[in-house]
């Protein structure tokens, strides 16, 4: 078996950039890997490429089932995935969870203002209410103040 190519071994070139050049070499060649490992895997998921490095390729995916199932048939993944010019040093697969990302905050809820029929309706019930409390709230809340 040949020595293990690391193609993310920095060289002098890379220091004076900030090593920007040098990650963004990394994410472009796990986005490429991604990309070509993506249909051998389970599916459904949407499986990425975090590393591969000294033959250890390290994949994530939300859900739980499918990367314990990666895990557990993880030899007959590295011959399937060892075909692949880019994955022939495959000897092994880490998988782990990933948390699902959200891609959009939750919708804000927007309050409409109380028709006057039920402003008044609150005023009444809040006048028939033993606890103070309660009947503050209810004037507050046909007053539509926050």
């Amino acid at each position: 078996m040949s020595e293990p190519l690391n193609i993310f071994q920095q060289t002098r070139k890379h220091l004076k950039t900030g090593n920007f050049t040098f990650l963004s070499t990394q994410v472009a060649a796990w986005q490429k890997l991604t990309k070509l490992v993506q249909p051998l895997l389970p599916q459904p998921e949407q499986w990425q490429v975090v590393c591969y490095q000294n033959g250890v390729l390290m994949l994530t995916g939300e859900n739980q089932a499918l990367v314990s199932q990666l895990a557990y048939l993880q030899k007959q993944y590295i011959t399937q995935l060892s075909q692949i010019q880019e994955l022939k040093d495959l000897n092994k697969i880490q998988v782990r969870l990933r948390t699902p990302s959200q891609t959009t905050p939750p919708p804000e809820k927007v309050s409409e203002p109380l028709s006057p029929e039920t402003q008044e309706m609150l005023r009444n019930a809040a006048d028939f209410v033993n606890d103070p409390k309660l009947s503050q709230a209810m004037l507050r809340l046909a007053s539509n103040k926050k």
